[in-house]
C-alpha cells in the first residue's frame, strides 16, 4: 500500500536513484576498503535509516504526536501539547541531523579533538579560551520556565532517538568512521549552537587586530590608507601607542569567521503587489555545506504553528512565518567586540594592571581530550574585560610578551536570551508583539524586516550595541584605564526602527543602515554596497510586483561592482600591445552585460583580474596579517577610485602605478584563465570554474569526498551579486550563500515559495540528502503549505506514541 500523497509512479522513481546512490556507495566504501579502511561495505549498505513512517513507541512523551514528510522530507509536527510538540521537535531534527548536531556542539564547545585527534588542537583551544559553553552556561539561568521548558524537553526529545538509533544501529555512518558514539543531548549544548552563531556573525576584533599590525608594521601614512573611512574627517585613531604583540603570529590560529557572512531580507508593502499583501523575502547566507546549515520545520500545538527552519540543534523556527506574520534577518555587523592592551605584574601573571591597582583575574583550566593522544590541560585567564586571547595557542606557557597581554569584551559572552526571543517571534501575531520580542534579542545584532495580514511593513536594526566612553572600535585601548571602559549599549528605543515607509518597501544586505546623523556609532566596516544597490535598484523599476519577481530578485547575477570597476580597469589598458587572444578576453569585457552567469566568460576574467590585482597590491603585508585584513574589498575600491582621480597612494604606487598594476594583474588573470580552461578565451565559462560541491565535514579524507559530497554543480552569481555565492579563489569552489531561500506572500501566510541547499537530510542515503541541490544552483523554488483545518496533508506519517 502506497504513502498518502505519494504517486506510485514517482515512488519507483525514487527507489531507482536510491538504488544508483547504493551501488554508488559500495563502490565507494570498497574503494575506501582498497586504501586501508576498517569496516566493511556490505555493514553499511546494510545499515537501516532512520524511518520517516510508521509507529513508534517512545518513553517521555505524554500524548501521539504525528509527523508529515513530504516531497523534499519537510516535517510537519502536530502535537496536543508543547511539550510534547519540542520533544518531536528534537526526535526528528536528529533523525536527519544527528551527526551535525555532534559536531556542532563539539566545536562551540572546544571538543572536537576528543573525536578527530590532534588536528583540531589549536582550534579546540581557541574556542576553550573564548567560552562560548561558559556563555551559554551563564546564560541559562536567565530564561523563563516556559524556554527551559522547551530546552528540557527538546533534548529529551533527542535523546530519545539517540538511543533509539544507538540500540537498533542507525546511527549516522559518520560515527563510525570516526569511532564515535553521540552523547546525551543538553539544553546547554542548543544554547551553546546559538553562542556559536554568533561568533559566525561576529570578527570585528580581527579588524582591530589588523589595525593594529598595520600601525605595528607600517609607517602611519602609510597605514592609514587600509583603514576604513569613517563619517565626518577620516578614520579616528585614539592617539594611544600601539602595544608590541606581534598579532599576526599570535592569532595565526585563531577561528576567524568569514567576512561575508550577511544575508538579503526585504519586504514589500502592499500597495506595490499583485496579492494586494506585503511580501517577504530572505536568503541568510552562512557556509555553503553538507548537511545545510538551516533545518526546515513546520510546528503545530496548542497557541503556536509556525513554519520555517532553524539550526539543528535548536528548538522552535529562527526564521520563518506564522499565519498572521513573517519575518528575516540579515547581519548588522556592529561593532560588539573591542580587544584591550592588558599590562601583566612580571611576578604574578594571573594579575592585570587597572586604575593603578593589580586585579586577580580568574583561572579557569581546560582538559582537553585528545584522540589516540595525550590529554592537554590548558588555563585560561578572564580579566575585567573578557577572556586573554593572544596565549590560547602556546598551551607551554611561554608567552612572547610576558608583561603584555590582549583580551576581547564582546556582547555575546555576556548571559543572553535569544531563544526566548524565538520562542516568542514565533507565537506574535502583529509587530506589537514581534517587537515586544526583540527587546529578548542581544546577540548578535540583527536587521530584522517584519511583515503582516494587517498590511503592516516593518524594519528593525536589534540587539546590544555598546557605548564607549572613549575610543570608537577602531583600534585595541588600553586595558588598565577606566575611561576605555563601555557605558552601556545603545537605548533600545533608540535603534533603528521603520514602519510602514512611503516608499513601500524596505531592504538590508549588511549594507549601511543609518545616516551620519545617527548619534551612535554602529561599525567602521559594513558590506560591500552593490547587493543592497542591485536590490534597491530592482525594487524602484516597477509598480507592481509579483512573487515570481521576489524568486528571480533572490538569484539576480548582476554585479553592480563590476559595472563601475570594469570600465576603470580597462581604461587603463588602452595604448598597450597585446596578443590576439588577450585582445579578445578585453573585448569579452568590454561587451559584458556585467552579470556573473556561469555561461559566460566575461565572470571568469573580471574575477581573476581583481583577485591578481589585491595579490600584488597587499603583497607586502604577508599571508599572516593579510589574514586579518577586515574590509579589504571596501579598501580596494577606494585605492583604485584614488588612483583613477590621479591621487595614487603608497600601495599602488609601490606596484609601479595604477597603469603597470592593472596591466601587469590582467597578464596574470588572462595566463591563469587559460592555464584553467585553455588558449581560446571566448570558450571559457565561469561555471565551469564557479562550482559547488557541498562539502561534507570530511570530505578531507580522500576518497570520502565520493561518498558524501554532491556531484559539481556550475552556480552563477559570486559575493558581489544579489544571489550571493563566494568561492575559494584557487580552486573556485563556491562555500557561502544562501543556503535557504524564502518569499512569503501575506495574503497566502499558510505558504512560503522554498529552497534548502542540498537539502533537508544528513544522512548519506536519504533521498532527501542532496535532492534540492541543483534547484539551489538554477535558482528554482518548491511551495511548502502548512498544514491547515481542510484536511491532513499527505507524505509519509510518523506516529510516535507514548510508551505509558
Amino acid at each position: 500500500m502506497e504513502s498518502p500523497g505519494i504517486d506510485p509512479k514517482s515512488s519507483t522513481r525514487t527507489k531507482r536513484k536510491n538504488w544508483k546512490k547504493i551501488i554508488y556507495v559500495t563502490l565507494s566504501l570498497l574503494l575506501v576498503l582498497a586504501v586501508g579502511g576498517t569496516v566493511t561495505a556490505g555493514w553499511y549498505l546494510h545499515r537501516p535509516l532512520p524511518d520517516p513512517a510508521g509507529t513508534f513507541t517512545i518513553s517521555g512523551l505524554r500524548e501521539p504526536v504525528k509527523v508529515y514528510r513530504d516531497d523534499h522530507g519537510i516535517p510537519r509536527i502536530l502535537a496536543k501539547n508543547l511539550r510534547d510538540l519540542y520533544f518531536a521537535q528534537g526526535y526528528v531534527t536528529a533523525q536527519d541531523r544527528l551527526f551535525q548536531m555532534e559536531m556542532s556542539r563539539r566545536l562551540a564547545s572546544g571538543r572536537l579533538s576528543e573525536v578527530v585527534g590532534e588536528k583540531t588542537l589549536d582550534q579546540d583551544r581557541f574556542f576553550r579560551t573564548l567560552g562560548l559553553r561558559r556563555a551559554a552556561e551563564a546564560s541559562l539561568s536567565s530564561y523563563s520556565g516556559e524556554a527551559l521548558t522547551a530546552l528540557k524537553t527538546y533534548a529529551r526529545g533527542v535523546n530519545a532517538y539517540i538511543r533509539q538509533a544507538t540500540e537498533n544501529g542507525e546511527l549516522p555512518v559518520e560515527f563510525t568512521l570516526l569511532g564515535a558514539e553521540p552523547e546525551p543531548w543538553t539544553p546547554v549544548d542548543s544554547l551553546t549552537i546559538g553562542k556559536y552563531m554568533a561568533h559566525d556573525l561576529g570578527g570585528r576584533w580581527k579588524g582591530q587586530a589588523f589595525r593594529h599590525e598595520l600601525l605595528r608594521l607600517f609607517p602611519k601614512e602609510q597605514a592609514l590608507e587600509l583603514i576604513p573611512e569613517y563619517p565626518g574627517d577620516g578614520p579616528r585613531i585614539t592617539g594611544e601607542t600601539p602595544s608590541s604583540l606581534n598579532l599576526s603570529e599570535q592569532l595565526a590560529s585563531a577561528v576567524f569567521p568569514r567576512e561575508q557572512n550577511g544575508s538579503n531580507n526585504w519586504v514589500v508593502s502592499g500597495e506595490k503587489t499583485k496579492s494586494g499583501k506585503p511580501f517577504l523575502a530572505n536568503d541568510p547566507h552562512l557556509s555553503i555545506a553538507t548537511p545545510a546549515i538551516w533545518y526546515q520545520t513546520e510546528l503545530k500545538g496548542p497557541g503556536l504553528h509556525v513554519s520555517g527552519v532553524t539550526f539543528a540543534g535548536v528548538p522552535g523556527i529562527v526564521v520563518g512565518h506564522n499565519e498572521e506574520i513573517a519575518w528575516g534577518v540579515t547581519n548588522v555587523g556592529p561593532d560588539v567586540q573591542d580587544l584591550y592592551i592588558e599590562k601583566r605584574n612580571p611576578d604574578h601573571p594571573d594579575r592585570f594592571l587597572y586604575e593603578g591597582k593589580w586585579e586577580q583575574a580568574r583561572r579557569i583550566s581546560e582538559k582537553i581530550r585528545v584522540k589516540d593522544g595525550k590529554d592537554q590541560v590548558m588555563e585560561v585567564m578572564v580579566t575585567r574585560h573578557g577572556p586573554i586571547v593572544t596565549e590560547f595557542a602556546r598551551p607551554d606557557g611561554k608567552m612572547e610578551q610576558p608583561d603584555t597581554a590582549l583580551s576581547m569584551r564582546w556582547t555575546a559572552l555576556e548571559p543572553t536570551t535569544e531563544l526566548e526571543a524565538i520562542l516568542r517571534f514565533n507565537r506574535a501575531k502583529n509587530w506589537e508583539e514581534f517587537r515586544e520580542a526583540l527587546t529578548y534579542f542581544k546577540a548578535p545584532a540583527q536587521n530584522f524586516v517584519f511583515a503582516s495580514t494587517d498590511g503592516t511593513i516593518a524594519y528593525r536594526a536589534n540587539g546590544w550595541i555598546p557605548i564607549r566612553k572613549k575610543g570608537d572600535g577602531l583600534l585595541p585601548v588600553p586595558g588598565w584605564k577606566k575611561e576605555y571602559e563601555w557605558k552601556g549599549f545603545i537605548p533600545w528605543k533608540e535603534l533603528p526602527t521603520v514602519v510602514n515607509p512611503s516608499s513601500g518597501w524596505i531592504a538590508t544586505a549588511n549594507n549601511k543602515i543609518t545616516g551620519d546623523d545617527y548619534p551612535h556609532h554602529i561599525t567602521h566596516t559594513w558590506a560591500e554596497p552593490y547587493r543592497a544597490a542591485r536590490i534597491q535598484e530592482v525594487l524602484q523599476q516597477k509598480k507592481t510586483f509579483t512573487v515570481s519577481d521576489m524568486e528571480k530578485l533572490q538569484t539576480d547575477t548582476k554585479n553592480l561592482r563590476a559595472q563601475w570597476l570594469t570600465p576603470l580597469l580597462l581604461q587603463q589598458t588602452e595604448g598597450e600591445t597585446w596578443t590576439r587572444e588577450e585582445a579578445a578576453a578585453l573585448e569579452l569585457l568590454r561587451k559584458w552585460d556585467f552579470h556573473d552567469d556561469p555561461e559566460q566568460s566575461a565572470p571568469l576574467l573580471h574575477h581573476l583580474w581583481v583577485n591578481e590585482l589585491e595579490q600584488k597590491v597587499y603583497k607586502p603585508l604577508g599571508s599572516k596579517t593579510l589574514n586579518l585584513f577586515e574590509g579589504k574589498a571596501q579598501v580596494t575600491d577606494r585605492l583604485l577610485r584614488q588612483a583613477a582621480d590621479g591621487k595614487p597612494g603608497w600601495w599602488v604606487q609601490n606596484r609601479g602605478g595604477l597603469k603597470k598594476l592593472v596591466v601587469s594583474a590582467f597578464k596574470d588573470a588572462f595566463r591563469r584563465g587559460q592555464d584553467l580552461q585553455g588558449e581560446d578565451p571566448t570558450r571559457w565559462q565561469w561555471g565551469e570554474f564557479h562550482q559547488v560541491v557541498f562539502s561534507h565535514p570530511l570530505s578531507e579524507v580522500s576518497p570520502l569526498d565520493l561518498l558524501f559530497n554532491s556531484k559539481p554543480i556550475p552556480v552563477g552569481g559570486s559575493s558581489m551579486t544579489v544571489m550571493a555565492a563566494g568561492w575559494n579563489s584557487d580552486s573556485g569552489q563556491v562555500d557561502h550563500g544562501a543556503s535557504w531561500r524564502t518569499v512569503v506572500d501575506l495574503a497566502e501566510p499558510r505558504r512560503s515559495r522554498d529552497v534548502v541547499g542540498p537539502g533537508q537530510s544528513g544522512q548519506v542515503l536519504s533521498p532527501w540528502y542532496h535532492d534540492q541541490a541543483e534547484d539551489w544552483a538554477r535558482g528554482r523554488y518548491h511551495e511548502t503549505r502548512m498544514i491547515d483545518n481542510s484536511g491532513l496533508p499527505g507524505g509519509k506519517l510518523l506516529k510516535l506514541m507514548p510508551s505509558e
